[in-house]
């Protein structure tokens, strides 16, 4: 196995130790829940409890004791290991506290007392470990009467203290305060802020230089690491830490500790990181039929009618989201992205239905978004969900709670270009990263998701003047068509937004639709016409049908302006045959096993349709 660097202590610790024989207080704050890598011996690195590492660290640097208080458990002195407890009671009765099992009990006027005789106790010094202060005040915008006694108290303190000699050689010592908070804020300002004998260390999320060591470690316990060969150990082993970035230690612990009881070997570290990170254990990409895959060109061509180039497209997007193909090593990235864009009513939408139940079988794992509702500036806030302080805060925002519940689905985020431009700066983060931080602080992962966008862009562009004009039309052929959209959605990403590395970190994945030509479109009103009369077989058992002249009749009307693609085809069928068979079928009070025949179309303030009960030659409606 390759060398392991020296282990080095982390930075606040270093920072913390430099500084405790210049600051009476200390403010530890950030990442304070997590593990913390210690060197138990040499070369034995352990992760401990963050309170652990703090206290061994305290009584190394030459302090007698280390008292720990917070507001549920109350006092109690931290021993190291094989150390005789007794010695932490005798120093809790000169405290004047009261200890059962090596515990005095907790409360804001004892702490404050008990603060008062540990900073100026003289002897040996001691240190007093103030952990969850962040629950010592109720609300820090209005503290209580005891709450600002007790925090003026630590003020005062602050600045009465005195260091005095210890050790040998001597040293300066404070009998120092360390308060644990979430965050800084959580105190009062005028604690803090321009107090020279308190400082402030704040304690950041491990990086790859503390995830490593521990990783290391950890693939030790997983199966085949042990033997495996260093170039195949190494490389699992900037796997995981790679795709570990943003993760706490103790995350890093679970996740071998999830690989080890879904029985995984160290070489696939990277699905227990992926399972982990969306909350599921079950992977349906695992179980996509690879064969389905393969013979759904046709599939989708049934239903997205005559856009053979944008199909082709998007299942070369879908085959490499299935087998992983130029997947970055850190995982992160959604399993796939696509821009549809085109004319209205071509497929885009239709498309993204398609995939999803292609891909999952169901279109319930198909999530959309109608980006024109987003076209305010503070909108987002809907997305992601409102920040502390807000109305909403604690509900979430629509994006993030749909994708912790469904982790693998199709996104689809409909007519992107009508969103404001703030919520297009949060696509930066999911294409890049594949994760995105909603307003409670909570980071929800899009790396199980596909993601489509839709858009309109490129069919008109804007004059001089402000005016729309057509920007492509039917008569343009699909290769001009193509050139001109994409023209027109790269203007628009870099000259009208400015925003340029969006559209980057799409690529080449832009798949524009052609307009529906005539040919296309006799298909589309064909399965139209006979989905129709299917339906109303299967489901009323009455059989209907259209004689040749009725047929074409219907055709013409159906098909006489294309500007609406498909919709405005479903739209036209409506009107002229769904709503006047319905009103015939009514009127003629049908009923299960009657045929009718339609014999006449009849085009007026309403259609109408002329048809004959076949079962009763002559009876008309």
């Amino acid at each position: 196995m390759a060398a392991e660097r020296t282990f080095e202590k982390p930075r606040w610790l270093r920072d913390l130790l430099r500084f405790l024989p210049l600051k009476s207080q200390f403010v530890l704050s950030g990442n304070v829940r997590d593990l913390q890598l210690f060197e138990a011996g040499s070369g034995v690195l352990t992760p401990r409890p963050m309170l652990q590492v703090l206290a061994a660290e305290l009584r190394f640097a030459g302090f007698a004791h280390v008292i720990s208080y917070d507001p549920a458990a109350g006092f109690k002195v931290i021993s190291l290991p094989n150390e005789d407890p007794s010695q932490g009671t005798e120093v809790m009765k000169q405290l004047g506290l009261q200890a059962v099992n090596g515990a005095a009990p907790a409360g804001l006027e004892l702490f404050t007392e008990t603060l008062q005789r540990i900073v100026g106790r003289p002897g040996e010094p001691v240190a007093l470990v103030a952990d969850f202060a962040s629950r010592m005040i109720v609300r820090a915008e209005a503290i209580s009467g005891p709450e600002h006694q007790a925090f003026t108290r630590a003020l005062v303190l602050s600045h009465q203290a005195r260091s005095r000699p210890h050790g040998t050689p001597p040293r300066p010592f404070f009998n120092t305060v360390l308060w644990v908070v979430d965050k800084e804020g959580d105190l009062p300002d005028w604690l803090l802020i321009g107090n020279p004998r308190l400082r402030h260390v704040p304690i950041a999320k491990p990086d790859h230089r503390a995830r490593r060591p521990l990783a290391a470690s950890l693939l030790r316990s997983l199966d085949g690491y042990l033997k495996a060969d260093p170039l195949a150990a190494t490389k699992a082993l900037d796997d995981f830490v790679d795709q570990t970035e943003g993760l706490l230690l103790v995350d890093l612990t679970s996740i071998v500790q999830l690989g080890r009881t879904e029985g995984l070997g160290f070489a696939e570290i990277a699905d227990a990181v992926r399972r982990y990170k969306v909350g599921v254990t079950e992977d349906p990409w695992r179980r996509i039929d690879r064969a389905r895959i393969r013979g759904a060109t046709d599939f989708i061509r049934n239903r997205v009618k005559g856009q053979e180039h944008a199909v082709v497209h998007m299942l070369d997007i879908i085959k490499r989201a299935v087998t992983g193909v130029g997947a970055p090593r850190r995982g992160g990235r959604p399993r796939g992205v696509a821009f549809l864009a085109g004319p209205t009513g071509v497929g885009k939408t239709e498309l993204a239905k398609t995939i999803t139940h292609l891909l999952f079988g169901d279109q319930g794992a198909y999530i959309r978004f109608d980006m024109s509702e987003f076209s305010a500036e503070h909108s987002d806030q809907r997305l992601i969900g409102a920040p502390p302080g807000y109305v909403g805060y604690d509900v979430g925002g629509e994006l993030t709670n749909a994708i912790r519940e469904r982790p693998f689905s199709v996104v689809l985020f409909d007519e992107i270009e009508k969103a404001h431009p703030r919520i297009l700066d949060k696509f930066l983060q999911i294409l890049d990263d594949g994760v995105l931080t909603s307003g409670r602080g909570d980071r929800v992962y899009f790396s199980e998701a596909f993601i489509v966008f839709t858009s309109n862009l490129g069919i008109y562009r804007l004059q001089a003047d402000g005016s729309r004009v057509p920007n492509v039309t039917p008569e343009d052929g699909f290769t001009e068509v193509e050139a001109r959209v994409r023209s027109e959605i790269e203007h628009h990403f870099k000259a009208v937004l400015n925003r340029p590395e969006i559209l980057n970190r799409i690529g080449d994945n832009v798949l524009v639709f052609d307009f529906i030509r005539p040919a296309v479109a006799e298909q589309i009103f064909a399965d139209m016409v006979e989905s129709t009369l299917s339906d109303i077989a299967s489901a009323q058992g009455i059989s209907v049908r259209l004689d040749a002249t009725s047929l074409g009749r219907l055709r013409s009307l159906c098909l006489a302006d294309l500007s609406n693609g498909g919709r405005g085809i479903r739209n036209k069928v409506e009107t002229h045959l769904l709503n006047p068979l319905a009103r015939a079928l009514f009127d003629a009070d049908a009923s299960q096993g009657q045929s009718f025949e339609v014999r006449g179309v009849e085009l007026g303030s309403t259609t109408m349709l002329h048809f004959v009960d076949i079962g009763t030659p002559g009876t008309t409606g």
